[in-house]
């Protein structure tokens, strides 16, 4: 039996019409997929209905590891595997390969770390900021926690790691892209100034400078990141880490700001 059989696929949705197609175009060979909604308005729902391997859940959103921990314990899904997707992650045809010959029995494995291949409008890109994730793991020995605007998956046991990897690619407007940004950073902010400064990784502790960040890392993605080679589709994802980066520093400096009046 392919592995595969061994697998639910869940997918976090909200407005994902730009991207869903193509995200359940790539799981056809998976013969559950459940997408927990959180009470999209567009054509989300009515594009999944195509899909014969799809059922859709509901609940209200209140946090990306609420969703994740109610979509594992109460969205019907008994399968022991888990494949945790954004609605912009699509897995090529190698990928699912490789999962599909993962050994079912005698796998001391908890869970999988997979990397990314960033796309801009279906262009990889040369390298990206986007760490790998936990994304494939046995249903019971995972627990999402919150971590600023992320969540992250706590694994119980040994990780290994995909040589394979799954694409992001994000395809929604730039209004729902800035809107996004803007509640991030509200987010990090908050956990940035919750930390000491010796608590904080160093990255974390450039972006806690403001003036720093905004301009070293879309330079980064251009230089050491080889965006520079990707023409338009690079500088189009190093200016995205400007204005992110940017909207936080902002941020940053209007809760400074707020907190000594």
């Amino acid at each position: 039996m392919s592995f595969l059989q061994h697998i639910s696929v869940l997918i976090l949705t909200y407005n994902e019409e730009p991207n869903i197609g193509r995200t359940l175009d790539a799981l056809r060979d998976f013969s559950e997929v459940v997408l927990l909604d959180s009470g999209s308005t567009d054509a989300t729902l009515t594009i999944a209905a195509n899909y014969s391997n799809v059922r859709v859940a509901h609940r209200p959103f209140d946090s990306f590891a609420g969703q994740w921990n109610h979509g594992l314990t109460a969205c019907g899904i008994t399968r022991e595997w888990i494949l945790a997707l954004d609605a912009d992650y699509v897995l090529p045809s190698s990928f699912i390969a490789e999962v599909a010959q993962i050994p079912s029995s005698n796998n001391p494995v908890s869970g999988y770390r997979v990397g990314f291949q960033y796309c801009v409008f279906g262009r990889p890109l040369s390298a990206t900021l986007y760490p790998p994730l936990v994304l494939l793991y046995r249903r019971e020995r995972v627990h999402y926690t919150q971590e600023g605007h992320c969540m992250r998956a706590k694994v119980v046991g040994p990780v290994g790691e995909l040589k394979g990897r799954i694409q992001h690619d994000d395809r929604k407007s730039l209004a729902r892209w800035l809107s996004s940004q803007a509640s991030y950073a509200v987010q990090e902010a908050k956990l940035l100034r919750s930390h000491a400064w010796s608590e904080l990784k160093l990255q974390d502790k450039i972006r806690r400078l403001i003036f720093i960040a905004p301009w070293l890392v879309p330079l980064y993605c251009l230089t050491v990141g080889r965006g520079f080679l990707d023409g338009r589709a690079g500088l189009l994802y190093a200016m995205q880490r400007a204005v992110a980066e940017g909207i936080l520093a902002i941020q940053l400096l209007e809760t400074d700001l707020r907190g000594k009046q």
